[in-house]
């Protein structure tokens, strides 16, 4: 049997430099993309509609929305791809590492010859895959440290506004509104969600966020707690609330928050974010307000207490005062010695006075005989000479008896300052001459040291 790779010269067809159509041909050579057109044909064709089991790898999803991603198993590995309207209704978010049931279609993708699968949905395999994607995700929230006990706030003891995030029509709301309304009627304000199935994550954290975002002062009052409730299910029933954007927002949420989702043996991530766990809605409606008519009968009991104290210490006190009343002693007891010492110091007071009258007259007898009238006649002689006396020393040296002499005594008209010397006369110019009958005024006509007159050459010039 020849080699179908030799020519019919027995050459070999490598060898040629020019492809040229051999006997027996019938097609003409396929180009590589009439290639890949057929071979995606045949596999959609063939594969149009799969069900893959694997778990996740390389879980990635980009910007555009869409997700790609990797199915393996033991044996082998295909590539996967999830356009971003099929992931935005995907009720979980992948992982790598979760086990997963993908439904879809085969095909190529021949820019990298390859072949993968378009998944149009996504299911965990089983409640084995959806507690380990529960796990892993607890696990990485607690590394954030979003269920730290620190992270706890205290309930408020009787608050004035609850909210509630739950179903408006389900027997939830109507437990709690019951609870409240028998323990502590208190005003309630429902952000109505889905509980379950596409979106409801979306919505409970939508409206955790949205009582937190409520201001203090706005029309509507901001909720003093917060209660997130839904009633018992499956774990897939109940896995809205073990999404990332339900336990964010319950973590960060700054109003305190009572989980109440499921009965007493369900356990989701919102549980552990939550300030408080409740294990049932009707528990949360407990936690969250007291009991009205326990308080009313505490503060009757402790009013009484008090009235019991205040009796009983009235009570005592009038039984000390009078035990006090019996061992003091009387009256008469206590105040005789005081008016004893009262009336001794009244008679030594007597007597005091007496005795200081007597003094007082002989110094008022000694102080009369100082003034007889011989001895005050004494007295005024002297006294009257020596005024004599200043009356002769005062008359000897007023300047105004020299006038008398012939003497005048000159003086500044305008200050009155007596004139000793002709530069004060030349300074003052205007003068008043005071002689024995009377002032005369004068002008200084001439000065600088030159004399009036040739028989009286210090005497300055004056009119």
């Amino acid at each position: 049997m020849s080699d179908p790779f030799d020519d019919i010269d027995g050459g070999s067809i490598s060898g040629r430099l020019v492809a040229e159509g051999r006997e027996g041909d019938n097609d003409a050579p396929l180009s590589v993309g009439e290639l890949s057109q057929k071979l995606k044909r045949m596999v959609e064709s063939e594969f149009g509609h799969v069900r893959l089991r694997g778990e996740i790898s390389g879980y990635k999803r980009a910007a555009s929305g869409h997700v790609y991603l990797a199915l393996k198993d033991a044996d082998a590995v295909i590539d996967g791809v999830m356009w971003r309207g099929a992931a935005d209704r995907l009720p979980f978010r992948p992982q790598d590492g979760i086990e997963v049931v993908a439904t879809g279609k085969l095909t190529t993708y021949p820019g990298r010859s390859k072949y993968q699968i378009v998944i149009d949905r996504m299911e965990l395999a089983g409640e084995g895959a959806l507690m380990a994607l529960f796990e892993k995700l607890k696990a990485q929230l607690a590394g954030e440290g979003l269920f730290d006990v620190s992270r706890k706030q205290p309930l408020p003891f009787a608050p004035k506004v609850i909210g509630v995030v739950t179903s408006p029509t389900g027997a939830v709301i109507r437990d709690i509104l019951h609870r409240l309304a028998d323990r502590f009627p208190t005003r309630v304000l429902v952000w109505p969600v889905k509980v379950q199935g596409d979106g409801a994550a979306a919505e409970v954290a939508a409206a955790v966020r949205g009582f937190d975002a409520m201001p203090l002062d706005g029309p509507v009052p901001r909720p003093d707690l917060v209660i997130v409730a839904r009633g018992g299910g499956s774990i897939e029933d109940l896995w809205a609330f073990n999404e990332e954007p339900v336990v964010r927002a319950v973590a960060a949420c700054r109003i305190p928050v009572i989980s109440a989702v499921g009965h007493e043996t369900d356990t989701t991530l919102c549980d552990f974010a939550a300030d408080v766990r409740a294990p049932t809605p009707t528990a949360a409606a407990e936690m969250a307000v007291p009991v009205r008519a326990d308080l009313a009968n505490a503060i009757a009991t402790l009013a009484l207490r008090t009235e019991r104290c205040v009796r009983r210490y009235h009570s005592r006190g009038g039984e000390q005062l009078q035990a006090l009343v019996r061992v003091l002693p009387r009256r008469d007891a206590l105040l005789g010695p005081q008016r004893q010492k009262a009336d001794d110091i009244g008679a030594r007071l007597d007597r005091g006075l007496e005795r200081r009258v007597t003094v007082a007259r002989g110094v008022l007898d000694r102080a009369a005989g100082a003034l007889r009238p011989a001895v005050l006649e004494r007295k005024l002689e002297g006294l009257r000479h020596r005024l004599e006396g200043t009356s002769k020393l005062l008359d000897a040296v007023n300047p105004d008896n020299l006038l008398q002499r012939g003497y005048v005594r000159v003086g500044a008209k305008a200050t009155g300052k007596v004139i000793a010397s002709a530069a004060d006369a030349r300074a003052a110019g205007a003068l008043t001459l005071h002689f024995r009958d009377g002032p005369v005024d004068a002008r200084v006509e001439r000065g600088g040291g030159k004399p009036y007159a040739e028989d009286k050459p210090e005497q300055p010039g004056l009119f």
